[in-house]
């Protein structure tokens, strides 16, 4: 019997994108052989898929598609970023995005055709081959009317674009110059991959997220000395000067723009206006990041491949 080393199931790991434990028993049913274990891996078909869907998909890719005044961004997700480099993975990535161009909503982009199959018989199919929870977690699709989509992704895949870890659309509405307006709408996408906002306006935020927020700066400010004996009123000008800047930070149009920190997004575009040559309005963005609210593994891997196969 041959020794099952860690290297060796680390070897097949980044071969196949297998899970370790599938990659430990298939290297053991075949005596170590690796050629051998990718061909039993390939012929497991879809039993194992099921028995992976309740472990965390939080790595991943994400992926953009634009059409002449649309364009979609999904998510698609796996256990480990091995599998995100996987060229099947990414392969399957770039032609969801590229369906939901087509189609309403998430669940139609889930039940449209892909290779003769639907999307999500199309993600199990990719668990079974890949051994990996697999999961096309979320799509969203924006539109305007006269004007363009701009996009940037950021932490790229080597020679793809369209594939990263961070994905951002923008809409800009205007009948200004296209080419201009789309190098500004890139900029506006850089922008929002990095400062994150929660809306677009003010009006955007969700009132319970705005109300949440009233009430964590009401306890700080009950908890500063410097609040201690104040009446009402004084108290109320300071939650009213903390929201204030909670809005600048979160909202968009109130942010301060990271290509020039001397003024925020909203003069950004009345500058951009002389550039372009007519009026512009934002009207909306997506901005996806792989795994953001999906609880992530913080295993070691070296570690955990030594425990699985003895060696320390």
């Amino acid at each position: 019997m041959a020794e099952i080393t860690a290297a060796l199931v680390k070897d097949l790991r980044e071969k196949t994108g297998v899970g370790m434990m599938d990659c430990k028993k298939a290297l053991g049913e075949t005596n170590g052989d690796l050629e051998a274990a990718i061909d039993w891996l390939r012929a497991k078909g879809l039993s194992k898929a099921a028995k992976k869907a309740d472990r965390a998909a939080a790595e991943g890719i994400v992926a953009i598609a634009i059409a002449a005044d649309h364009g979609t961004v999904i998510e698609l997700n796996s256990e480990t970023d091995f599998v995100a480099r996987n060229a099947d993975f990414q392969k399957a990535a770039g032609a969801f995005a590229r369906l939901a161009l087509q189609t309403s909503d998430h669940q139609s982009l889930l039940d449209s055709v892909h290779e003769g199959q639907k999307v999500s018989e199309a993600v199990t199919n990719l668990i079974a081959t890949i051994g990996e929870n697999i999961t096309l977690r979320r799509s969203a699709k924006l539109n305007v009317e006269n004007g363009v989509i701009a996009a940037y992704v950021h932490s790229k895949v080597d020679g793809a674009d369209h594939l990263g870890r961070i994905a951002v659309l923008v809409g800009l509405e205007s009948t200004g110059d296209k080419d201009k307006l789309e190098a500004f709408g890139k900029k506006i996408a850089m922008h929002i991959a990095s400062a994150n906002p929660l809306a677009l306006n003010e009006t955007d935020i969700d009132a319970e997220r705005v109300e949440r927020e009233k009430t964590v700066l009401l306890d700080q400010i009950k908890e500063d000395p410097k609040a201690a004996g104040k009446p009402q009123q004084v108290l109320d000008k300071m939650l009213e000067g903390r929201m204030r800047k909670f809005f600048e930070e979160s909202v968009l149009v109130k942010q301060t723009f990271i290509m020039n920190p001397d003024q925020t997004i909203e003069a950004a575009v009345k500058d951009a206006e002389k550039e372009v040559g007519a009026p512009i309005k934002i009207k909306g963005f997506v901005r996806f990041g792989v795994g953001e609210g999906v609880e992530k593994r913080t295993d070691d891997f070296a570690a955990e491949v030594a425990a699985m196969t003895g060696k320390s």
